[in-house]
Parts: structure tokens; sequence; C-alpha cells
């Protein structure tokens, strides 16, 4: 893809929509397109938050660790970033995040990311509404769970 192709990329998720286009550029220019096959991991529970990643083209699985083996919390593609959590609480990953189809990522460094943040607060508006909708739907599933192992008590 070109420099221009990836502006174009970045200015259709609603995270980047309203950034200027030179600041766009710089982001695309500075970020680093990495691609993994079926099965790689983008990233490992526990591993160190150093950068977030949009998702350019596949899907990917977001996995928990659990006593009875890894379970499937989520599915993103197109436009999704992952990587994020890590990066904004400066914790250990909270999951991995592994390929389920051919994934194009474009790699964001934390401090690029945090540049980014304080040049442009509705970067961090965007970002407070997609972790609030994550944790809706959490909540929700929990909620589910709950109900379900209430109900064969």
């Amino acid at each position: 893809m070109s420099l221009e192709e990836d502006v174009e990329l970045l200015r259709t998720i609603p995270l980047f929509a309203k950034i200027e286009a030179s600041k766009l550029k710089l982001l695309a220019f500075t970020s680093q397109r990495l691609t993994f096959a079926v099965g790689d991991s983008l990233f490992y529970q526990g591993d160190n938050g150093d950068a977030l990643y949009i998702i350019v083209e596949g899907d990917a699985d977001i996995l928990i660790d659990s006593p009875g083996g890894p379970i499937t919390v989520a599915t993103m593609g197109k436009n999704d970033f992952v990587g994020d959590i890590a990066v904004l609480c400066d914790v250990p990953r909270t999951a991995t995040v592994t390929a389920t189809s051919q994934l194009t990522t474009m790699k964001i460094s934390k401090e690029l990311f945090f540049q980014l943040v304080c040049q442009f607060p509705q970067i961090a508006i965007e970002i407070m509404r997609e972790l609030a909708q994550r944790l809706d739907v959490t909540t929700r599933r929990l909620q589910d769970t709950v109900s379900k192992l209430a109900a064969q008590e």
C-alpha cells in the first residue's frame, strides 16, 4: 500500500477520522505494517504493552488464559484496534491476539500514540467510547453467564 492509501485507510477509522491529513501522513509513515499468517499471535497475555495495532485486513481472536485453556472473548476485524488497554494503562497485555485469517496490521508505538492523543484530544474521546462499548458487551456477557450458572444450581 502507498502512503496515500494508508492515510485514506486511517481516515475511515473513527479514532483518527478528525485528524488533519498531514498528521495522518506522519502516523502512516511512522507506523509499522505487519502481516500475520493464520495462527500467528500479535502478542501474548502478560507481554509488555509497547504498541497498539490497527487491523487493516483480516480477522483476529482475542483470547484469555483460563485453567481449562484459552477462551475466545471477542473477534476483531478490519478497522478495529487492539492492544490499547496495555498501552493506555501501562499494564501487561490483558489477552492474547491471534490471527484467524491472513492479517495485516499497522503497529503504532506507545510513544507516537501518546503524542497523537496529546495533540488531538478527540482521539481520547473516541478511545473512551470504544472502551465503554467493549465494557458494556463484556458486562452483558458476564450477566448472561451468571444467570445461566444460577439456573443450573
